[in-house]
């Protein structure tokens, strides 16, 4: 898709936010840190999950690199709150949605990605292949 600098990264929600993707994602970043003036939105798919995402060491993961781990909900996926894109801001995202104002403004856009794609992307700061990083 050629060179696309990013200005958000969100992994998880309902959409791959289970513990298996958490796992793929947090082995890309395990000791790598988030771009600058790039952000990091974590959300597990559910409580159980967050709790033995936590256990395993993953949630930590995340926040040692600079990302967010917020508690299960929708978040940013819907647009209604945390992480909403404002005017011409892009976002690589493991939602399973992509539609004009999905995540915020109309002008936003937002590509949907693979958990390892949205971590290697968040160390990156631009869509990176996660290839290098497994």
């Amino acid at each position: 898709i050629g060179d696309v600098p990013v200005d958000q990264v969100f992994i998880g929600s309902c959409t791959n936010g289970r513990l298996e993707d958490l796992e793929a994602a947090a082995r890309v970043l395990k000791g790598k840190k988030v771009k600058a003036r790039t952000r990091l939105i974590v959300i597990p798919a559910s409580q159980r999950v967050y709790l033995e995402a936590e256990r395993r060491g993953y949630i930590r993961d995340f926040v040692v690199a600079g990302g967010v781990v917020c508690n299960p909900n929708c978040g940013p996926c819907l647009g209604g709150h945390m992480g909403i894109l404002a005017d011409g801001e892009v976002c690589a995202s493991t939602s399973n949605r992509n539609f004009i104002g999905r995540m915020g403004s109309a002008t936003s856009k937002v590509y949907l990605v693979s958990p390892e794609t949205a971590a290697a992307t968040a160390v990156e700061g631009r869509i990176a292949d996660p290839r290098k990083y497994l």
